[in-house]
């Protein structure tokens, strides 16, 4: 009798101890319900992967690009993604208790034209009008520098006419403009117009840096108190975005089940939007990428639209870094 109640104990003992770490634990993640933080957000959700990890996630969306990383600092939220990296970098300037750990979204577009045009390569924009992003974004900022590093243009050297993807394409339809900086989204939508490619900001920033990282929109971020406090949360919070990520670049038809089910797009732009996946999102946090986003720092510094340095202390790899074993 004795023997068995000392096993009953030892069981109970035994459960107690194990409770904890087997206990699911809750998150709070913030995102822009709009833009291309749906897109993943939808697939995120859908495919439950911060559920795969143990997480038990509660999904806060915002109508604000800036919304996510506003609640981050009023403990609203503990994590965000595709939080942008320009408002980042700010809030880092101003000690704000965040870390960046992981990389999610890509700087991408093209330079186009209209075929026909007898400009043929970047070298031929002097002089000429070219429509991106306004003054004081982050693509604004990229692609007038690589424009300049690899091209030798100045920015007094050709006439920016900012404006959205689809004015700008309005722009270049009906000949306002000579070149716009289109995403790959964008480009795709107008299949039927026909375009010459001069150049892709992707592959213009690499030749700039001379290195294989790419250029950064969207990044994902953490409160520092809820780093400090519960580490292995974010490391399974990065492990299920690079699952995520790695999911809607294998798996593009379920993806765009997923976008047309949860993001309210129809079949054929959900198909569209995850074809070109690969060129959208990222999932890294490399020792280049963080090489990379202290250059974009620098280049807006440079531009004005960032005031002060960024510090070393923002970039927190150690949950990649884990993530990634």
């Amino acid at each position: 009798m004795i023997v068995r109640t000392l096993a009953v104990v030892a069981t109970l003992a035994a459960t107690v101890m194990a409770g904890p770490a087997s206990a699911q634990e809750k998150i709070r993640v913030g995102y822009w319900t709009s833009g291309f933080s749906v897109g993943f957000g939808a697939v995120l959700e859908e495919g439950k992967f911060l559920e795969a990890q143990g997480l038990v996630p509660e999904y806060v969306k915002f109508a604000e690009v800036n919304g996510p990383t506003k609640a981050l600092l009023t403990h609203s939220i503990d994590v965000a993604f595709a939080a942008p990296a320009t408002g980042a970098f700010t809030l880092a300037v101003q000690d704000a208790p965040i870390e960046l750990v992981l990389a999610t979204q890509i700087a991408e577009a093209t330079f186009v034209t209209k075929d026909g045009s007898p400009i043929n390569s970047l070298e031929d924009l002097k002089g000429k009008r070219v429509g991106m992003s306004p003054a004081g974004s982050a693509m604004y900022a990229i692609a007038t520098t690589v424009l300049e590093k690899n091209h030798g243009l100045k920015r007094s050297d050709y006439t920016q006419i900012p404006g959205n993807e689809g004015r700008l394409l309005q722009f270049l339809s009906q000949g306002d403009i000579d070149v716009a900086a289109l995403r790959a989204v964008t480009l795709a939508s107008v299949p039927d117009m026909k375009l010459k490619r001069l150049g892709k900001v992707v592959d213009e920033w690499r030749a700039m840096t001379k290195t294989e990282a790419v250029p950064i929109l969207g990044v994902a971020l953490v409160h520092k108190d809820f780093a400090d406090q519960s580490p292995q949360a974010v490391t399974k919070y990065v492990k299920a975005l690079i699952a995520a990520t790695a999911f809607g670049r294998k798996e593009t038809a379920k993806a765009a089940e997923m976008l047309t089910k949860t993001a309210n797009l129809d079949a054929r732009k959900a198909t569209s939007y995850t074809e070109l996946w690969d060129e959208i999102y990222t999932a890294r946090l490399d020792p280049d990428d963080i090489a990379t986003m202290k250059t974009m720092a620098g280049i807006f510094r440079d531009s004005g639209t960032l005031e002060g340095k960024v510090p070393d202390t923002l970039f927190a790899p150690a949950a990649y870094e884990q993530a990634s074993k």
